[in-house]
């Protein structure tokens, strides 16, 4: 027991010489705010240290942060009221962390930090509001006694106001709180980040142009001002201006990465790529930067490069090795090496990801033909409601790629009984039941997709296109149809759909209209057969043959464009 307790002291030493539980961060400095007191370290204190830590380690996080509260005021020891305002902050007892920070700036006179906590909190004396007029004057204050940090406190205001719900007040304060420093370049950035949080792009254009003014080049506004400008829509001016500024400074990573991402928000992924590439030469063992390049290369649609990153990154400690392990186990899913992607998919235990490594292990299996596997996999893996529906979901498509839409109905049939309102299930079930041709079925799912969600686009648009396809009440689909574009203009695949039932309406030249559209949008196979049929009937022959035999060469084995290749003679 005795060296159990002087192990503890030692514990007890540490944490106060450092900040305990590592919440402090040195034994001298802001933090703490000057000089430390001579701490004692009488068996009281001890005490009290343990129960609170223990306290902490069972998760009675509120009685931990009132034996801190207890033990900072008996000490008046900084580190310790620092601690206490960390974990009654945690716990969120306002009240409570509102009078360890007030503790805290007190026997911390000279910390710049507590003042700003101090700032942030809300007033215990009137029910947790936050006292708008005490923050603005503690942050006058900080600002004012600065000691040489002034940038760094300035670039500090809009976290400390985060918390405040009124984001224009919060903006507000922050413009009178640096009207005194406009000759400080970080006044200006604080400013900008306000404008921002308001999304007022053009108010925080103009203070980040002044920041840069005083401080040309400088690269944390130059940054800004690309985020500012990607915010606003104006993507390749934002990618204009970090591109010119990587050539004006090639060695700044900063620079370059930031360009790097922003080709990828702008879907320039070989670019982009690229970029990647060139920062991993000069850091050929940084995790992120290679997840990064394997992420593009997949995008790219280059997966053995993708392979040989995300590899790599795993190897040097990625801290989200399960999702690269779903990548891994999807590339090898794609060759078909099913027994290699299912070891990938098999070591994957982040709960998070645990599902959708089942999922596509049963997918794998079902490729290999062993069907009723893996169903039995998903069957047996279900628990959670939302989980059981992933894997109902999952189940189905299995059967429907097997060809076995039948029993793809009966499994959505069976969840069905459980929640009979679920939209998702029953227009699942609709597209099952068209597949078989049960159209009764298919529209009275339909309908009640209908019903519970007015709103359903794909739901209007399968109902009209189902009927249109087999020339059943021509005006009512058109209808739906119109409805499903109303709601998701210009969708391709409801736009083929009003070109087909205008098609079957005898409108030949809006269906045509129509189908150009949607082929434009998305060379679909089955867009592409309406389409070759609309030219055709138009005595567009030529036009015809030319879009079927393209289609065809993409999608030899689309039974409808093979079938109306056939009809029309062309093939």
């Amino acid at each position: 027991m005795k060296i159990q307790l002087s192990r503890l002291a030692r514990s007890l030493c540490l944490a106060l010489a450092l900040g305990a539980g590592g919440a402090a961060t040195a034994a001298n400095g802001d933090a703490v705010g000057g000089p430390l007191p001579g701490q004692e370290l009488t068996p009281r204190t001890l005490y009290h240290f343990l129960l609170a830590e223990i306290a902490g380690a069972r998760g009675q996080i509120g009685l931990s942060a009132q034996l801190y509260l207890d033990l900072a005021r008996s000490t008046r020891d900084p580190r310790i009221a620092r601690r206490a305002t960390e974990i009654a902050m945690y716990s969120r007892n306002l009240r409570m962390a509102g009078e360890a920070a007030r503790l805290w700036a007190e026997v911390a006179p000279d910390s710049e930090e507590a003042r700003r906590v101090l700032a942030s909190m809300t007033n215990p004396e009137h029910g947790g509001e936050i006292n708008l007029e005490a923050i603005q004057i503690q942050l006058a204050r900080v600002l004012a006694q600065s000691n040489g940090r002034l940038p760094q406190n300035l670039l500090g205001l809009n976290r400390t106001l985060a918390r405040v719900p009124d984001k224009q007040a919060a903006r507000a304060i922050i413009n009178r709180l640096t009207e005194p420093y406009l000759d400080v370049p970080e006044a200006h950035i604080a400013r900008a980040q306000a404008a921002m949080a308001v999304e007022d792009g053009m108010g925080g254009l103009a203070a980040v142009e002044r920041a840069l003014e005083l401080n040309p080049g400088w690269e944390p506004a130059v940054l800004l001002k690309a985020q500012i400008l990607q915010q606003a829509g104006a993507v390749d001016e934002a990618l204009r201006q970090l591109e010119a500024e990587v050539a004006r400074k090639p060695d700044s990573t900063t620079l370059r990465l930031a360009w790097a991402r922003a080709l990828v928000a702008a879907q320039r992924f070989e670019p982009a790529r690229a970029e990647f590439r060139r920062l991993l030469a000069a850091s050929p063992d940084d995790p992120e930067l290679l997840y990064a390049v394997g992420l593009l290369s997949l995008q790219v649609d280059q997966p053995a490069e993708a392979e040989i990153h995300f590899a790599r990154a795993l190897a040097a400690g990625h801290p989200q090795s399960d999702l690269i392990r779903l990548h891994l186990g999807q590339i090898a899913a794609d060759r078909g090496q099913g027994e290699a992607a299912r070891k990938w998919f098999d070591e994957i235990t982040d709960p998070e990801l645990r599902p959708e490594a089942n999922i596509r292990s049963a997918q794998s299996i079902a490729r290999e033909g062993r069907i009723d596997e893996a169903r039995a996999l998903l069957q047996a893996e279900a628990d959670e409601p939302e989980i059981m529906r992933r894997y109902i979901l999952a189940e189905v498509q299995i059967l429907r790629d097997a060809n076995r839409p039948a029993e793809a109905l009966l499994v959505i049939d069976d969840a069905l009984r459980e929640t009979p309102d679920d939209t998702g299930l029953l227009y699942e079930a609709a597209m099952l039941a068209e597949r078989i041709d049960r159209v009764d079925l298919m529209e009275t799912r339909l309908r009640r997709v209908i019903e519970l969600q007015p709103d359903h686009a794909h739901a209007h648009n399968a109902l009209g296109y189902s009927l249109a396809d087999r020339n059943l009440r021509l005006e009512e689909a058109e209808a739906l149809i119109v409805r499903a574009l109303e709601l998701s203009p210009d969708d391709p695949f409801i736009l083929d759909s009003l070109g087909w039932v205008r098609f079957r309406r005898g409108d030949g030249a809006a269906a045509l209209a129509h189908l150009e559209r949607a082929y434009a949008k998305r060379q679909d196979a089955e867009i592409a057969a309406h389409l070759g049929e609309v030219l055709w009937s138009l005595s567009r022959r030529d036009d015809a043959r030319r879009i079927l035999d393209q289609a065809l060469a993409a999608h030899p084995e689309n039974t409808l464009l093979v079938d109306t290749a056939r009809r029309l003679g062309i093939r």
